[in-house]
């Protein structure tokens, strides 16, 4: 009897070495992705010109897009890799000066530039945060919606990341993900080789974390972009 209970005790062991949060064992996923933003002689308008041009689907529709999230006076809002800040004035002008706009950003640099642009603007509602490839570093329960742009894919520990999210969300808070849709057979070279999930792959990641998937937020134009809300359960 004692070796069968030892016997089911080492099972169980096992078991639950396998079962695990993957946030506990999650490695990498494709790590060299945001290189670029980390390097040290990052140049921003290198990156202006490029994020921030006719052609780009979330630059030619970013009013669509800002207006669908349904952000209202008073509100926090992330911007979770918010890059070289191309929606703060957005958002900003959605919550109002008694709302809060809290751009984060991996790359120092980024952060640098958009503080600068924000005092220039006269943006008082936009505070910048330094983040980092694990965590958002906002405090749990601290804003009413995140919003990720372009910026999925840029998760390479995407299960720690979406926790991170999860905690500073306020209990029924929004997860706005507008993504490239990768789709085999169908997208770009580029996309495919770029981004690492489809919708479906996104969606499952998200749900697992512990959100409740919302529906599609359709926008006219869109062509190789997805827009989609979750609410934290």
């Amino acid at each position: 009897m004692k070796r069968t209970i030892i016997c089911l005790s080492r099972i169980l062991l096992i078991l639950l070495c396998y079962s695990l949060p993957a946030y506990a064992q999650q490695a990498a996923v494709n790590d060299s992705i945001n290189a670029p933003f980390k390097a040290k002689n990052l140049n921003v308008q290198v990156w202006v010109k490029r994020f921030e041009v006719e052609g780009r689907e979330v630059y030619d529709y970013r009013n669509q897009i800002v207006n669908a999230i349904g952000l209202k006076p008073g509100q926090q809002v992330a911007d979770v890799g918010a890059g070289t800040g191309l929606f703060e004035p957005l958002l900003a002008s959605k919550v109002g000066t008694g709302g809060t706009v809290y751009a984060e950003d991996i790359a120092p640099k980024f952060i640098q530039h958009i503080e600068y642009n924000a005092r220039a603007r006269g943006l008082t509602q936009v505070k910048t945060v330094l983040g980092s490839e694990k965590s958002i570093k906002l405090p749990a329960d601290s804003v009413d919606v995140v919003y990720v742009c372009d910026t999925y894919h840029h998760f390479v520990y995407y299960q720690d990341m979406l926790a991170s999210i999860h905690k500073a969300l306020r209990p029924g808070g929004q997860l706005i993900i507008v993504e490239f849709d990768k789709v085999p057979g169908k997208s770009s070279a580029f996309i495919m080789r770029h981004v690492r999930a489809t919708k479906q792959e996104v969606t499952a990641e998200i749900v697992a974390a512990g959100f409740r998937m919302a529906g599609d937020i359709p926008i006219t134009g869109f062509k190789e972009t997805f827009m989609r809300r979750f609410i934290k359960q």
